[in-house]
C-alpha cells in the first residue's frame, strides 16, 4: 500500500482508459442514482449533502449534482495528485481513511460514500476511520467493497481478500446495518426501520 502511487498515471490508466477502465460513466450515474433514491428514501427528505470518502478525482460528484444540483458535495482523499488538479473545482481535500477517526465537519453528512475502497485499507486504519462514521453520518453509507468471495475486476494491486463475515463484524461494530446493495444504515436511522427492511446475512462465504 505504501508503494501504491494514486497520481495522473493510476486515473488515466483506470478511469480514462476504455479498455481497462472497471465502470463506465453510465454505470457510475446508474449507481448514484440508486444511491440518491435509498437514502432519500430512509431519510424521508431531499439529499442535502455528501461526504465522498477515496473519492478520486471525485467521479460521483457531477452525477450527483445532476441529480440534485444544490447539493454539498465533499470528497477526501490520499491523492496529492487529485487533490492538487481538482480541489477547488470540485472541493475535494487531502485525507486518508484512518483520518475519519478524529476528522470532524460542521454538519453531519445525510450520505457518505466510499466506493472500491476499503479492500485495499489495511485492517487498523480500516477500524480506525470506521469507527468516525456514528459522529459523521445522519442517514445512510454507501460502502462498496470486495471481499475473498468475490472475483473483482479492474486494479488488484493491494487487494486484501478479506471474508464477508470480517467486513460484517467490523460494520457492525461501527453502528452500521446493512440494508443491501452496499448501503448502510447509521445509528440514527436503525429506530426507524422494520427489521425485513436489514439485509440478512449472505449463506455465502
Amino acid at each position: 500500500m505504501s508503494d501504491k502511487r494514486y497520481d495522473q498515471a493510476y486515473f488515466d490508466r483506470w478511469y480514462r482508459d476504455s479498455a481497462r477502465r472497471v465502470r463506465a460513466p453510465a454505470s457510475v450515474a446508474r449507481t448514484v442514482a440508486m444511491v440518491v433514491a435509498t437514502a432519500e428514501y430512509y431519510l424521508g427528505h431531499r439529499l442535502r449533502n455528501v461526504l465522498d470518502v477515496g473519492c478520486g478525482e471525485g467521479a460521483w460528484r457531477a452525477p450527483l449534482r445532476r441529480l440534485r444540483p444544490e447539493l454539498d458535495y465533499l470528497g477526501l482523499d490520499p491523492s496529492e495528485y487529485a487533490v492538487a488538479r481538482y480541489g477547488r473545482a470540485r472541493n475535494l481535500r487531502l485525507a486518508r481513511f484512518g483520518q475519519l477517526e478524529q476528522l470532524r465537519f460542521d454538519r453531519r453528512f445525510d450520505l457518505i460514500v466510499c466506493s472500491d475502497v476499503l479492500h485495499y485499507v489495511p485492517a487498523g486504519e480500516l477500524r480506525r476511520g470506521l469507527s468516525g462514521f456514528a459522529d459523521l453520518l445522519e442517514g445512510i453509507a454507501f460502502v462498496e467493497v470486495f471481499t475473498a468471495a468475490d472475483d473483482p475486476d479492474g486494479d488488484t494491486d493491494g487487494f486484501i481478500a478479506r471474508r464477508p463475515d470480517w467486513y460484517r463484524r467490523a460494520f457492525a461494530d461501527a453502528g452500521l446495518m446493512a440494508c443491501g446493495s452496499h448501503c448502510y444504515l447509521g445509528p440514527r436511522l436503525l429506530r426507524t426501520v422494520a427489521a425485513l427492511e436489514l439485509a440478512a446475512p449472505s449463506a455465502r462465504r
